[in-house]
Formats: structure tokens, C-alpha cells, sequence
């Protein structure tokens, strides 16, 4: 590899991008030690969108040459596919740990590696831009946090009623036009899929004709992928509603584009002020992004300051219960229903969460119950008694989001909880421990003996 692709003008290495905490199977893995009962008080940066970052860069592909990307989370998942670009011919610049310049003139392959690509969800974005830009892809199966099933028929409906072939066998998705480009098309979602839509745009922006995806999910990061493909010379009209036109051009020439902030790490921390206490300044967010978690705190008894940028949180007073039904964007997102179970563990009074979107996503909810929780689920529906105060324990992270959930209970709690198989949380978030510990958290990372064997499937 030579120098151009690993360092910046400014001296940067490529490493710079990578996680702070990394697990190597049989060497240590890191462990959050975590002494609750502090409040917290200060501010907290949010970086770019996990959500946002994982479609975009892959996005990149179906640019004919060079495009600036500028607030790129630091996160594992964000390594993985930037490492899947180069491998597949991109040339990489790190211009600073946030920003990179993505080259994807000479892509020699369409064929990314199975062993990087089945680590990571969000590889299935390669097929819609790979497809879309050459006419071919041949991709693992999605790894993923395990949450229950996330079928991938959508994307594949679209794909053909764009004229592909697209055929599922050993472990790979194998996609390839009948012509030299795929053809405009509508597209109707049997459901509201964020990745199908997303998925959808990227292979129909240099097809030939108009295409039409009805029944689009309106999540903000399929709003920010439209803009960054329209910043690179796409025309994508609708985005943010349930109707996207995309009119197929010839070529997307380059560009400089900024990923918008996060919204679910920014309601992570909402949440972790909500149960620890204290006054927290938030900043870098769209407060319109976060309408749909604030009102669920306020409910609680939450103050929320909306300052423009910027959202002031503040819990003083005892929490109080609520109803959470997860839904589509503008609905309460499914990525904050463990952050939100965790909080309401300590409520006062009885609350009932309703799981809409995935299946099977209260694994977490025994860790919680080790942890003094009194909670009755079911694959759907939980409900929560609100104890006077939970107990430190050792706990693991079983995906990226009840990770998370996990960190805002010991933040909470009573004594030490020790959180193992955070390499979960550090896919999506960067520098949790960091941004806690700057605003009054007692967390560190510590090293402990790998004693629990890694399922490859929920690495990425």
C-alpha cells in the first residue's frame, strides 16, 4: 500500500480512524467498569450518524472520482467499510479523524471479501451501489447485531423490477443487470424498510430511466444519503416522505460532503442524564431529529431546552412512567427502546413497552433483571415495574443498542457493574467512555480474560 493511501496531507495514519478499544480473538478484551449513583453535569459533542455514515460510504462507490466526506463517526463499523473500499480498489485519504477523501475511480473488483463483509450489516448497502455502478456485485450475507430477522426481500425486489438478476446461494447475494445498466422502474415496499429504500436510491441513480420507491421509509439518514448523492451530481427528489423519484444520470462527478449528527447517540445520552440525574448541554444535534425521544422524556418528567443546535436535558425529580411504542421515523425509533427500558426500570409506576419493528429485541432484558429490574416480556411487547433503585452487577452487551442500555443502567445503579462484550458498543458509538467520564461518569475500560467465545455473526 503505498504512502498516498495511508497518510493525509497532514500527517495522519489510516489507523487513526479506528476504534480506541479493540478485541483480538485471543488476546484481552475490554470490560466498562462502571460505579453508579453519579450525576451528570457538563456538555457532550455528538459525532456524525452511525446510520448515515454506514450507507455513505459504501455510496462512494458510484462516484466516478473523488469525494470529500467530513464528519465520519469514529467507529468500528466505519473502519470495516472504509477497509472493504480500499480492498476493492478505493483510494483512501485520512485527512483527519473525522474526515476522509474516497477515490473510487479504478475499483477492480466487485466482489468484496467474505470474511469482512459478513461482519457487518450494513454490507448489503455494496449491492445496490456496486450494482448500480457496474452492473454486478457478488456479496456475503449480512452479519449484524442478532435482533431477530431483517430479511433482505425488499432489496431484492427492487433490484429486479430494475432489471437485475439476482440469485441467493452459499452465503452470497449475487446481482447482475441483464443490460448494461438497470433500468428506471417503481418500486413498491411491501414494508417500511430503511435499508431497502436506501438500498433502492443507490442502485437507481445512474440507471437508465426514472425510478419511484413508494411506501420510502423517512428516516433522517435516508434524507442525508439523498443529499450526499445530489451533492455528487444525483437527482433525488422526496426524500423524507413516502415518495422518492430518482431520475438516473449519467455519471456522479465528486464532491465535498458533512454527515448530520446522530440522533440515537444523542438519545443515548438523553436517556443516560434521564437516569442518572444531573444537567447535561447536548451539542451538535437536530433537535427536530430528536421530537420523538424528547417528548417520551418530557413525559417522564425530563426538562428539554431546545437551544437550536443544541438540546439542554435536566432530571431532577423522580421519573415518572410511560408507554413506548417503537415505529417507523417520525415515530419512536426502535435503536432507543433499550436505552428507554433501562431508564424506565426506575420509574415510578408501571410501563409498557411495544417492540413494532423487530422481533426478538429484549434479549437484554435478563441482563437488566441481574441488575434488580422487574420486567415481563415477551418477543414484542415488555412490561416494567419500576424498583426503587437497581444493583450493580456483571452484565454483558448482547448487540450494539443494549449495550448501550446496559451502560445507562450501571450509570443508575447501586455499586459496581462490570459490562462485558463492549466491542458491541463501540461499532455505533464514539468514545462513550470518553464523552461520560467528561461530564462526571465513574467509567473506565479495563482489560479481562476472553473467556466467552466471539459469535462472528455479531461482530459487525
Amino acid at each position: 500500500m503505498d504512502d498516498y493511501a495511508l497518510r493525509s496531507r497532514s500527517g495522519f495514519r489510516r489507523e487513526e480512524l479506528l476504534p480506541p478499544y479493540k478485541h483480538k480473538e485471543g488476546t484481552l478484551m475490554n470490560q466498562y467498569i462502571i460505579r453508579g449513583g453519579q450525576p451528570l453535569f457538563g456538555e457532550i459533542t455528538i459525532s456524525g450518524a452511525k446510520n448515515a455514515a454506514v450507507a455513505i460510504i459504501p455510496a462512494a462507490l458510484l462516484v466516478d472520482g473523488t469525494c470529500r466526506i467530513e464528519n465520519i463517526p469514529q467507529i468500528s463499523d466505519v473502519t470495516l467499510l472504509l477497509n472493504i473500499l480500499e480492498e476493492l480498489g478505493a483510494r483512501i485519504r485520512v485527512l483527519n479523524r473525522h474526515a476522509v477523501e474516497l477515490d473510487c475511480h479504478a475499483i477492480r473488483s466487485t466482489h468484496p471479501s467474505y470474511d469482512m463483509a459478513r461482519r457487518i450489516r450494513a454490507s448489503y448497502y455494496l449491492i445496490g451501489a456496486l450494482l448500480g455502478r457496474f452492473g454486478e456485485a457478488t456479496v456475503a450475507m449480512p452479519g449484524g447485531c442478532d435482533f431477530g430477522v431483517r430479511p433482505i426481500d425488499q432489496h431484492i425486489k427492487g433490484f429486479c423490477a430494475m432489471g437485475a438478476e439476482v440469485k441467493v446461494e452459499s452465503g452470497f447475494i449475487q446481482a447482475s443487470a441483464q443490460g448494461s445498466r438497470l433500468t428506471g422502474t417503481t418500486v413498491y415496499l411491501d414494508v417500511v424498510s430503511v435499508g431497502a429504500t436506501m438500498n433502492i436510491m443507490m442502485a437507481a441513480v445512474l440507471a437508465e430511466g426514472t425510478t419511484v420507491i413508494e411506501n420510502a421509509a423517512k428516516e433522517p439518514h435516508i434524507v442525508d444519503l439523498a443529499n450526499f448523492l445530489n451533492s455528487m451530481g444525483a437527482d433525488v427528489k422526496g426524500a423524507g416522505t413516502d415518495t422518492i423519484k430518482i431520475r438516473g444520470v449519467e455519471r456522479l462527478a465528486g464532491g465535498s460532503y458533512g454527515i448530520i449528527p446522530d440522533q440515537i447517540e444523542a438519545g443515548t445520552y438523553m436517556a443516560a442524564v434521564a437516569a442518572a440525574g444531573g444537567q447535561v448541554l447536548i451539542k451538535n444535534v437536530i433537535p427536530k431529529h430528536l421530537d420523538c425521544i424528547s417528548a417520551k422524556l418530557v413525559e417522564m418528567g425530563v426538562y428539554i431546552e431546545d437551544r437550536g443546535d443544541a438540546v439542554l436535558v435536566r432530571r431532577s425529580g423522580p421519573l415518572q412512567k410511560t408507554n413506548v411504542k417503537t415505529m417507523p421515523y417520525p415515530g419512536f425509533p426502535t435503536d432507543m427502546q433499550p436505552q428507554i427500558a433501562a431508564v424506565l426500570t426506575t420509574a415510578q409506576g408501571t410501563s409498557i413497552i411495544n417492540e413494532n419493528v423487530w422481533n426478538s429485541r429484549f434479549k437484554y432484558i435478563d441482563e437488566l433483571k441481574r441488575m434488580g429490574a422487574n420486567i415481563q416480556s415477551d418477543d414484542h411487547v415488555a412490561v416494567i415495574e419500576g424498583v426503587d433503585h437497581l444493583q450493580g452487577a456483571p452484565v454483558q452487551a448482547c448487540d450494539l443498542r443494549a449495550g448501550a442500555a446496559m451502560v445507562i443502567a450501571g450509570l443508575c445503579a447501586e455499586g459496581v457493574t462490570e459490562l462485558s462484550q463492549v466491542q458491541f458498543i463501540e461499532r455505533g458509538y464514539e468514545d462513550l467512555v470518553g464523552k461520560l467520564r467528561a461530564v462526571g461518569a465513574d467509567i473506565r475500560v479495563v482489560d479481562a480474560p476472553d473467556i466467552a467465545e466471539q459469535k462472528e455473526a455479531h461482530i459487525g
